[in-house]
């Protein structure tokens, strides 16, 4: 009778330490997920940004060039003597000309910022999948070492469940560790 009361209770025991470990690990992957959402979005703000800021300058490169052809076409025409009407227009394709040449690298120094925040953005985006797919892991090992009644299982699920919340935290802090072989083996 006391082997089965002590096998019940060591039964427990694992089966509280297996639900203390779901439920510690459920939590930091919700919060964690709330957290990577948000970082997603604000990568999809940024890309837009960096594609958008990409696009003006190429809109206005394409600008510089058709007003130096209109320039050039009109200086040719009018000769050695241009009329006030052509020298006029000459004048404003200069001035347009200068507003573009100005407006061209800020435009490109734009977009890069925006591409560098999107970089920086993946670190962390990296951060919070690699620490997820660590929880969800070792949610899966707790649950099996409860039904294999294995503390070895646990301990396994306990390794990978600290490895996830390293990287959660690192996410949540902004630290920079990143598991490039992780992220390079799954990217």
């Amino acid at each position: 009778m006391e082997v089965e009361v002590s096998a019940e209770a060591k039964d427990k025991r694992l089966n509280r330490l297996v639900a203390i470990t779901v439920v510690v690990l459920s939590v930091f992957m919700g919060l964690c997920n709330i957290k990577d959402g948000n970082i997603v979005q604000a990568m999809q703000q940024a890309q837009a940004n960096s594609v958008d800021r990409w696009g003006e300058y190429q809109a206005t490169r394409t600008k510089t060039h058709v007003a130096e052809g209109a320039r050039d076409t009109i200086a040719t025409l009018a000769g050695p003597h241009p009329s006030p009407q052509a020298t006029a227009a000459i004048a404003r394709f200069d001035a347009s000309i200068a507003r573009y040449n100005h407006e061209a690298p800020d435009l490109a120094n734009q977009a890069r910022g925006f591409s560098d925040e999107y970089d920086a953005l993946n670190i962390h985006d990296d951060q919070f999948d690699a620490s997820e797919a660590a929880i969800a892991t070792a949610i899966s090992m707790a649950a099996v070492a409860a039904l294999a009644e294995s503390v070895w299982l646990l301990v396994g699920a306990w390794v990978f469940g600290a490895f996830g919340l390293f990287m959660g935290v690192c996410g949540f802090a902004g630290w920079g560790f990143h598991p490039d072989l992780l992220s390079t083996f799954l990217g």
